[in-house]
């Protein structure tokens, strides 16, 4: 058990699954995308964990930028996205895999899509190491999913809890 302020969070992914998936998405990814050279936009903070081992997994041409959004207040999704750090790269015309470490309400996904998507890039797929089937209240497009898990609050591997939690190498679930 580990104790994150004032919650405890017990094992739940552990590092050797996460891993071996990340390689089953990088595989994915390579083949779906071998005559071209995506741009890899990662949402901050939460997801650059998944998105650097994902990156060393990947053969093909890519690059990679990063944005910063807030929707989270402690455990809960506030639904209100704030767009904290945006783009310095133009989008348009590229084929863009959006990198997000976790969806569950897709009220966040839908939004940054949507921003990107004004951008007019080629395509726009979407990569998440985490989705909440049950908590979502949007349809959202994920065309990469690490693992489908119930709605309970998770930390670790980048996830994190008023920010701290993040530096574990598993994924923990609020005990």
């Amino acid at each position: 058990m580990l104790t994150i302020k004032d919650k405890n969070f017990v094992p739940f992914i552990d590092q050797n699954k996460l891993k071996n998936r990340i390689v089953q998405l990088a595989d994915q990814i390579n083949h779906d995308y071998q005559d071209r050279e995506p741009m890899l936009v990662v949402v901050l903070n939460g997801a650059f964990i998944f998105a650097a081992e994902l990156m060393t997994h990947l053969t093909i041409p890519c690059r990679v930028t990063f944005i910063r959004v807030s929707s989270y207040q402690q455990t809960a999704s506030t639904g209100i996205v704030r767009e904290l750090l945006g783009l310095s790269e133009s989008l348009t015309g590229q084929d863009i895999i959006l990198i997000e470490d976790i969806i569950d309400t897709g009220l966040t996904i839908q939004e940054v899509s949507r921003q990107l998507r004004q951008q007019q890039p080629s395509s726009l797929e979407i990569a998440t190491m985490l989705f909440k089937p049950e908590a979502l209240k949007v349809e959202v497009a994920i065309k990469y999913v690490g693992f489908e898990i119930e709605n309970q609050f998770v930390v670790g591997y980048g996830l994190d809890y008023d920010g701290l939690g993040r530096n574990t190498k598993e994924i923990l679930v609020l005990a």
